[in-house]
C-alpha cells in the first residue's frame, strides 16, 4: 500500500488492483426456523450478498433443503479476504417454493444477518439470531457461518536424493548423472519442477538438498502424479536416458525423521527386451522436510488478537484547530481529517481485538495542569488506564481533548513507540499473548 503523510494523502491509481490476500471459504447452518408452510416444514435456501458501494449484490446462493427448520447446507460460499477492506455480507434465509424461485414474497422470508468477513475470520464461527423485516427477531432462529481459508502456496519442501548402482552409459568412464522431477498437471502436461546438479563420474550420486514451494511441486495436492528422471549428462545436449519412476508427494513424505523411501529407476526398453531385468537403479529419497509458510490469515484463523494502540499527532506544524486548514481542525459539521484516518483504520482492526478496548495516546504537545510538553500521554488524561471504549470511545477523547492542549513540538514518536513495545513484551511474560 502506498503510505502517505496525513494532509498530502495520494489516492491510490484506479485501475491498479488490490492484491488478493486469500480466499475464504464459509459453511453455513441454521437452527429453529420459522415454519412457514401449512402441511410440511419450511424448504429453506440462503442468499449471501455483499455490499458494494452501499448496494447490496447477490453473490451465491445454497441448494434448497427440503422439510427442515436445522438446516447444514452442502454448499460452499468462497469469498475473496481483503485485510484492508471493510466487507460487508448479508445472509438471507428464505422458504423457498421451488417453482416461484427464492425471496419472490414477504412471507418467503425466514430471516437476515450481517456481519463482515473480518468477524467471521477473527472468530472462525459466527453464531448470530436471524432478523426479520423491522429488526423484530425471527423466533429463535440461529445462523452459523464457520470459515477456512483455502491454502494458497503456503509452503516449501526440502528434498535429499541419492542414487545407487546406476546403470553405465558411458565407455571409459562412469555416468555423469542428473535428476529431473516433473509434475503432471490434470491436462496430462507435464511441468519441469527441479532440475539437480550432475554428479561427475559416479554411478552412486549424492545430490545436493534442494528446497521447492509446495505449489510448484504438487499445486499443494498430495496425491497428484509425479513423473521423476535421471540422465546420463552430455556436454552437447544429448543425455542418455538412464531410468524413470513415479511418484506422488503423500509417498515421499514416508522420508520423514529416520526412515528413507526408496523406488527402482526403470528403462521402459529394457524391461520388454531383457528377461532378468530389475532395473537401472534404485533412487533413495534420503530426508523430507516441510517448512510451512503461515499467511496473515493463518494467524488470525489460528486465534492471534490484533492489539490496537492510536497515537495523535499533537505538533503544532499541523496548523491551528481553529483555522480551517488545520488538520485538527474543529469542525461542527464533519470529521477532520485525523478523524477520518482514525475511524478508518480503527473500523477495520476492531474485528480482531476481542475486547474492543483501544489505547489512544497523544505526543508533541503542552498538556495540562503544568503545561509541559509530552510525547507521551493518554488522551483521556487517565494516567492509569489509557484504554477507550471502542473506536467510539477514542473519537470521543480526542474531541475533548483537543480544546485542553496546546500543540507544541517537536515530532517525536519514539517513546510511544517504545512504551508499545514494552507492553508487548511483558504479555509474552505474562503468557497473556498467545
Amino acid at each position: 500500500r502506498a503510505t502517505a503523510t496525513m494532509g498530502e494523502a495520494t489516492e491510490p491509481s484506479p485501475q491498479a488492483p488490490l492484491a488478493v490476500l486469500s480466499k475464504v471459504e464459509l459453511r453455513v447452518s441454521c437452527k429453529h426456523l420459522l415454519d412457514r408452510d401449512t402441511l410440511n416444514k419450511s424448504d429453506p435456501c440462503v442468499l449471501l450478498l455483499m455490499q458494494s458501494q452501499g448496494q447490496w449484490m447477490e453473490v451465491d446462493r445454497s441448494e434448497v433443503i427440503k422439510s427442515n427448520l436445522n438446516p447444514v447446507f452442502a454448499k460452499i460460499f468462497t469469498v475473496d479476504y481483503y485485510f484492508e477492506e471493510v466487507q460487508k455480507l448479508r445472509f438471507e434465509v428464505y422458504d423457498s417454493h421451488g417453482h416461484a424461485g427464492v425471496g419472490t414474497h414477504d412471507d418467503d422470508f425466514l430471516g437476515g444477518m450481517e456481519c463482515t468477513v473480518g468477524q467471521i475470520v477473527a472468530q472462525k464461527r459466527v453464531t448470530k439470531p436471524l432478523f426479520l423485516k423491522y429488526g423484530k427477531f425471527a423466533g429463535k432462529s440461529t445462523i452459523t457461518v464457520i470459515s477456512e481459508e483455502i491454502s494458497g502456496n503456503n509452503g516449501y519442501v526440502e528434498l535429499a536424493f541419492r542414487a545407487k548402482k546406476l546403470d553405465d552409459k558411458d565407455l571409459f568412464s562412469k555416468s555423469d548423472p542428473f535428476l529431473e522431477i516433473y509434475r503432471i498437471d490434470d491436462d496430462r502436461s507435464e511441468q519441469l519442477v527441479y532440475r539437480t546438479e550432475v554428479v561427475k563420474n559416479n554411478l552412486s550420486p549424492i545430490w545436493e538438498p534442494f528446497k521447492v514451494s509446495l505449489n510448484s511441486l504438487c499445486s499443494c495436492e498430495e496425491k497428484r502424479k509425479l513423473r521423476c528422471v535421471v540422465w546420463d549428462y552430455d556436454s552437447r545436449g544429448k543425455h542418455d536416458f538412464i531410468g524413470e519412476f513415479f511418484t506422488t508427494f503423500e509417498e515421499m513424505q514416508k522420508a520423514m525423521g529416520e526412515n528413507k523411501v526408496q523406488w527402482d529407476c526403470m528403462n521402459p526398453k529394457y524391461k520388454i527386451k531383457k528377461r532378468n531385468y530389475k532395473n537401472s537403479g534404485v533412487v533413495v529419497l534420503l530426508d523430507l522436510k516441510i517448512h510451512r509458510v503461515y499467511s496473515f490469515l493463518d494467524y488470525i484463523m489460528g486465534g492471534c488478537q490484533i492489539h490496537f494502540t492510536v497515537a495523535i499527532d499533537f505538533t503544532a506544524s499541523n496548523g491551528d484547530p481553529r483555522n480551517s486548514c488545520s488538520l485538527h481542525y474543529i469542525n461542527p459539521y464533519q470529521p477532520n481529517e485525523y478523524l477520518k484516518a482514525l475511524v478508518a483504520v480503527g473500523e477495520i482492526c476492531q474485528d480482531y481485538d476481542s475486547d474492543k478496548k483501544f489505547s489512544a495516546l497523544g505526543f508533541g504537545a503542552r498538556i495540562p495542569p503544568k503545561y509541559e510538553v509530552s510525547h507521551d500521554f493518554a488522551i483521556n488524561f487517565n494516567p492509569d488506564n489509557d484504554e477507550c471504549e471502542g473506536i467510539q470511545g477514542v473519537v470521543e477523547s480526542y474531541q475533548s481533548c483537543l480544546p485542553k492542549i496546546q500543540l507544541y513540538g517537536p515530532t517525536n514518536v519514539a517513546p510511544i513507540i517504545s512504551k508499545v513495545a514494552r507492553v508487548a513484551a511483558d504479555e509474552e511474560r505474562t503468557k497473556e499473548a498467545s
